[in-house]
């Protein structure tokens, strides 16, 4: 079935006179990309928004009123900051603050009434607050810190020399030994409220994110200490790269504690030179790529309370920070520890090397809980993968040495993981251990870190590999988006790569709430944009290059997915300037609407001649001109930029009529020097032919398919397009059986061979052939979960439509197929749950909708006729809340509003 072109809204309740109010209210307060109740918000703008009650009795909005205020007990009748008044409108979600200017510090309570399809008036739903962190750098007093004369480094405080061009260790070098930084203050009185402002040096050359957090309840009348331990992390690290662009760097610490008395006093205390630090602690080494050396007899108990005895403690070197980078509070979740696994298996390849399995790839720590013998070291190393012996697979990591030690200053048992690294592994490989001992599962749990943003959307079936293949999606996703979207968690790279980002948006949008971590990367990628117009092919840049197509057109991309999946227009107006300026490099180095610039390609397509595959670059690049052009048109229609829209419009009618000329012939075969799978799907994935070739494209695509015997050719840029071309173009089945090959190159066919997460290449290892090319083969890399999209909104059939955004009406349109029974999607969108399923029964068909408050759908029903569909045992068209529209392929079309609803049809065996 294709999906249809035409959007229908149905307005399912109407609007009637004012009546008293009822007894429903508002609820789910979120401000900004849905926060709730944040402590050091980062918007003095900010955006409102809420849900109506999920229980039915309120199906939609007609009008709201919001106050806000500086104290709760002002709610709602004497609101100081901003009373809304009754608002006529159905809008829900990011609803803009039009009250007093605000500030930094500012704690802002806020509520919510509204008045539903009926006219009813609600209760007052709770209330919900936020507080702005510091906005300004004027609004901070404190300095950036740093140990002054640092010590040698001791024992055990050795890394490897990194060849950062071939990517291979050798020798030592003096390594960093985290510093210990510490003060004393005392407070005169009781406090009422306190927050810690803090960040450290990060690589953005032009914003740093601060966090903020309330301690009022670690504070005491009296004497208090403040202390923070400062580990190289991002900013100072030996990052692949980096270190050649920014040799200086050095870590940094700022901090900014700010008190308020129960008097009405204030107190703030500040990194400044009277700080002490030392580089003596337990931490000897750490190292984001190579690990951490933990040495339990440098522990310093009581180093971070009060009445410690630091006089031999060196003193620091004291920067301004008000003139430097703009320091903003952090404007998404930051990393967090979401998850622990248990050990599933305990093996000893070879004696005294014991080898835990967790039983799923992962990224994050091993947490132990081992004894220990005095003086000895016990030495933690993590791998993906096992060798066949057992042992561990580590080639693939290149030069991150990725291994953790702990010195033990006693006999006895302890429970420690380390703390400025992490890790991308499956197995935990323990040595040096006791000799008499005899592990258990429980020594090692593994602790799983990512950016701390909640689960959206579930997807299930009744296939098992599909499934597994969903989940794998999802922990490439969590393995990756540690506070920016990485190519891979485990080899010396690890790094923001626009190109893995670009194909995979749609879908993470769907798993997770990601998106302030859209936003907040989205910024960084604008403030990396060079003048001419181009991408840096990482963010933050490390001098890997720019402006590869595929890669720098996230710029355009990921603004318009974003906005598709949230309806937050913001993320248009911030980065719109940023989507035409790509564009402008595009028009600048175009020749007859027609691109040559190089890049990475179709990156790693099967059986291709090279890495960066066999489609033409040209190809490619004039393909990614003509694809945002497009989209930057309707990103021009949404901002109502109209002489913007019309001229984009008229570009791309150009670009569609070169690239037909210069690439195909008047049958729709391609005219390169070869065809590709990838070529004919960004021509027909983009809408870069002219109508007339459409057809004989979609012929020539599927003999390629044929001849690879039903499998795909893709790469990195052309895998996400081939189940949405196929499935668009009339072809579902074909599209149904690429998914479901099992034999190389197939997504099943790495989970035969063991994945848990998604691979780099679709043969990262094989078990009749082993690893693949250590150089480039990480089994934990997200650009191939781009298929996740299709399977959400065509499989299960959850999709978004653009013309109303964040779900505010969305498509219903299961494509059943392939050997499944069942299928199902769920998603907490801004409005509320929503959800699409089907069965197949022997009867026919059921398909299930879930429609949220405040929202409609359009919903497809496999059906012979309209007369063969049934809602809950009578006629569909005639159920409360459903509207019949038309018979499309084979499939009754219904207009929905809010609400749970169960299509029965009757149908023939086959579905197209």
């Amino acid at each position: 079935m294709k999906t249809a072109v035409l959007t229908v809204v149905a307005t399912m309740w109407a609007c009637v006179a004012e009546v008293p109010a009822a007894g429903f209210a508002a609820g789910n307060l979120v401000v900004g990309e849905r926060f709730r109740n944040p402590v050091g918000f980062y918007d003095a703008a900010p955006t409102f928004s809420w849900q109506l009650p999920a229980d039915g009795s309120a199906r939609a909005q007609t009008a709201y009123r919001i106050v806000a205020a500086s104290e709760a007990g002002l709610l709602p009748d004497r609101a100081d900051l901003w009373d809304s008044g009754k608002v006529s409108s159905d809008r829900s979600v990011w609803v803009p603050y039009g009250g007093k200017p605000l500030a930094s510090r500012q704690r802002v309570t806020w509520q919510v009434q509204v008045w539903d399809q009926d006219g009813r008036e609600s209760l007052w739903g709770e209330p919900a607050s936020f507080e702005l962190g510091l906005l300004e750098n004027s609004d901070w007093q404190a300095k950036w810190i740093r140990m002054g004369k640092r010590k040698a480094p001791a024992s055990g405080a050795t890394a490897p020399k990194i060849d950062l061009a071939s990517g291979k260790a050798s020798g030592g070098s003096a390594a960093f030994a985290p510093e210990y930084l510490r003060r004393e203050f005392e407070v005169d009185g009781n406090v009422a409220r306190a927050r810690l402002h803090v960040t450290a040096k990060t690589p953005y050359h032009k914003r740093m994110e601060t966090l903020t957090y309330d301690v009022t309840g670690m504070l005491r009348k009296g004497g208090n200490a403040i202390g923070a331990i400062l580990g190289e992390g991002w900013y100072a690290g030996g990052m692949m790269g980096k270190k050649s662009r920014y040799p200086a760097t050095k870590p940094l610490l700022l901090v900014q504690l700010e008190i308020t008395l129960s008097g009405g006093g204030t107190k703030v205390v500040v990194t400044d030179d009277s700080w002490k630090a030392t580089n003596d602690g337990p931490i000897r080494f750490s190292s984001i790529y190579h690990g951490e050396n933990y040495d339990a007899g440098m522990e310093m108990p009581g180093w971070n309370a009060v009445g410690f005895d630091d006089s031999k403690w060196a003193g620091v070197i004291a920067e301004e920070a008000a003139s430097g980078p703009a320091l903003v509070p952090k404007r998404h979740y930051p990393v967090r520890a979401t998850e622990e696994l248990k050990t599933v298996k305990v093996t000893e390849p070879s004696p005294g090397r014991h080898v835990f399995d967790l039983g799923q790839n992962m990224v994050g720590w091993p947490r132990l809980r081992i004894p220990v013998e005095k003086g000895k070291r016990v030495t933690v190393r993590v791998a993906e993968m096992l060798e066949k012996d057992g042992n561990l697979y580590t080639a693939n990591y290149r030069a991150a040495r990725s291994t953790d030690t702990y010195t033990a200053p006693r006999t006895e048992t302890v429970t420690w993981h380390p703390t400025f690294t992490f890790h991308g592994f499956r197995y935990v490989e323990l040595t040096g251990l006791p000799e008499d001992s005899r592990p258990v599962p429980d020594w090692v749990t593994g602790v799983v870190l990512h950016s701390g943003f909640p689960r959206t959307g579930r997807f299930t079936s009744s296939h098992e590999l599909l499934n597994r293949l969903y989940s794998n999606i999802l922990w490439g996703q969590r393995g990756n988006f540690l506070d920016i979207p990485t190519d891979c968690p485990q080899r010396n790279e690890r790094l923001g790569w626009t190109g893995d980002a670009q194909v995979f948006c749609p879908i993470s949008l769907f798993n997770y709430d990601v998106h302030s971590f859209w936003m907040s990367w989205l910024q960084s990628v604008r403030e990396e944009q060079h003048g001419s117009g181009l991408i840096t092919h990482v963010v933050p840049q490390t001098g890997t290059g720019q402006g590869s197509p595929g890669w720098g057109d996230v710029a355009v991309t990921a603004p318009w997915n974003v906005y598709v999946r949230t309806g937050d227009r913001r993320v248009l107006e911030e980065n719109y300037g940023m989507m035409t300026k790509w564009l402008g490099a595009y028009e600048r180095e175009a020749r007859g609407f027609i691109v040559g610039r190089g890049g990475y390609g179709d990156w790693l397509q099967p059986y291709a001649r090279d890495r960066k595959s066999d489609t033409p670059m040209n190809v490619i690049a004039t393909a990614y001109f003509g694809y945002c052009t497009a989209l930057t048109r309707d990103a021009a229609r949404v901002l109502g930029r109209a002489e913007d829209a019309e001229r984009y419009a008229k570009q791309f009618a150009n670009i569609r009529a070169a690239f037909s000329k210069a690439f195909f012939d008047a049958s729709g075969k391609l005219t390169t020097p070869q065809q590709t799978q990838t070529a004919y799907l960004m021509a027909l994935g983009f809408d870069l032919l002219e109508p007339g070739l459409r057809a004989g494209a979609v012929k020539h695509l599927l003999t390629l398919i044929e001849a690879a015997g039903g499998h795909l050719r893709t790469g990195f840029l052309g895998t996400p397009l081939i189940a949405s071309v196929l499935d668009r173009e009339g072809y579902t089945d074909a599209a149904y059986g690429v998914l479901f090959k099992e034999t190389y190159p197939s997504w099943f066919y790495s989970i035969h061979q063991g994945a848990t997460t998604m691979w780099e290449r679709w043969n990262s290892y094989s078990h009749d052939k082993g690893f693949g090319d250590a150089g480039m083969n990480s089994f934990n890399h997200y650009a191939y979960g781009a298929i996740g999209q299709w399977m959400v909104e065509r499989i299960a059939g959850l999709a978004p439509d653009p013309a109303h955004p964040g779900y505010k009406h969305f498509f219903i349109q299961p494509a059943p197929g392939g050997p499944l029974t069942h299928a199902r999607a769920e998603l907490d969108t801004p409005y509320g749950t929503a959800a699409s399923g089907w069965e197949k029964t022997d009867a026919g068909w059921i398909v299930h909708a879930v429609v949220p408050p405040n929202t409609t759908a359009t919903v497809y029903v496999p059906a012979r006729d309209a007369a063969s569909v049934m809602e809950r045992g009578q006629p569909a068209a005639k159920a409360a809340g459903v509207k019949f529209l038309r018979m499309e392929n084979n499939h009754a079309v219904y207009a929905v509003g809010s609400g749970t609803y169960r299509f029965r049809s009757t149908l023939p065996e086959t579905v197209k």
